[in-house]
C-alpha cells in the first residue's frame, strides 16, 4: 500500500492535533502536525534529509495571524515564533524549497482575492475548515494527481481575480518595458531595498546621476513613490539585483 505522508500546519493545537487524528486513522496516511510556518519548514527539512519526503501540506490560511476585530489570538494558539504574516505568505518558500510537495490550504472562511492568491503562490487546493473528513480526504488524494481544488461557489470570484491580477502584470510589463537598461537596473537596486548612496556605489554612479535615473523611473511607471515602484516592479516580475559579486 502507499502511503501518503500529510503534515498539518495549524497554530490552534487543538484543531490540529484533532484534524491529524482523524487523518491517521486512515490506513494509507502518515500524519504529523506542526504548530507554525518556522516549525513546518523544519519539518520539511528535517524530512527532505531523511528521505522520507512529506506528499501534502495542510495550512491554516489564518497561521500566526489574528481573529477578526484584531483581538488577541485565542488561547490554544502557539507563540513565540516569528513566522509569516499568514498561512499564504508561507507558501513561496515552501513551493521553492520542496516542490514535490502539493499545498493544501484550510480556510475559515470563503475568499476569492486570498484564494486566488493561494493559488498564485503554488497552492492546489482552497478547503473549508469545517468540511468534511471524506472530502478533505478527496482533495489530498485528488492533488497528488496533479489535480486543483476549489469550492464551487469560488470558482467564479476566483476566475475574476486572476484575471484582473494578469491584466494588471500585463499593464506593469509594459511600463517597465519603457525603461532604459539603466533605470532597469535602478529599479532592481530598489527593489532589493537600496537606497540612492548604495545604488550610487552599487552602479559606480554619481548620487545627482542615480537621483535623476529614479526620477525617470516614478514618472515612466506613473507613481509617486519609491515603495509604489517596487510593487509595480514586483508585479511584473522585476527581481532584485544581485548584490553578491
Amino acid at each position: 500500500m502507499v502511503r501518503i505522508r500529510v503534515l498539518v500546519v495549524d497554530d490552534h493545537r487543538i484543531f490540529a492535533e484533532s484534524l491529524a487524528a482523524a487523518l491517521a486513522a486512515e490506513p494509507d496516511v502518515d500524519v504529523s502536525a506542526a504548530g507554525s510556518g518556522p516549525a513546518a519548514l523544519r519539518c520539511l527539512e528535517r524530512a527532505a534529509g531523511e528521505n522520507r519526503r512529506y506528499d501534502v501540506l495542510l495550512v491554516d490560511a489564518d497561521l500566526g495571524g489574528r481573529p477578526p476585530g484584531g483581538r488577541p489570538a485565542a488561547p490554544g494558539r502557539q507563540g513565540g515564533e516569528e513566522g509569516p504574516a499568514d498561512g499564504i505568505s508561507l507558501l513561496p518558500g515552501v513551493r521553492s524549497a520542496h516542490p514535490g510537495v502539493r499545498i493544501v490550504v484550510l480556510a475559515e472562511r470563503d475568499d476569492p482575492r486570498r484564494a486566488a492568491a493561494a493559488l498564485q503562490a503554488g497552492a492546489c487546493g482552497w478547503v473549508a475548515k469545517d468540511c468534511s473528513l471524506s472530502r478533505l480526504l478527496t482533495v489530498v488524494r485528488g492533488v497528488l494527481r496533479e489535480e486543483t481544488h476549489l469550492p464551487p461557489a469560488l470558482l467564479t470570484g476566483v476566475l475574476r481575480e486572476l484575471t484582473a491580477t494578469r491584466r494588471h502584470r500585463t499593464e506593469s510589463e509594459r511600463l517597465v518595458e519603457s525603461l532604459t537598461p539603466r533605470e532597469r537596473e535602478v529599479l532592481r537596486c530598489m527593489v532589493a531595498g537600496l537606497g540612492r548612496k548604495a545604488v550610487a556605489e552599487h552602479l559606480f554612479l554619481s548620487p545627482h546621476t542615480v537621483r535623476t535615473h529614479m526620477q525617470n523611473v516614478l514618472g515612466k511607471l506613473g507613481v509617486h513613490s519609491t515603495l509604489a515602484a517596487v510593487a509595480l516592479a514586483r508585479r511584473a516580475g522585476v527581481g532584485p539585483v544581485d548584490l553578491v559579486r
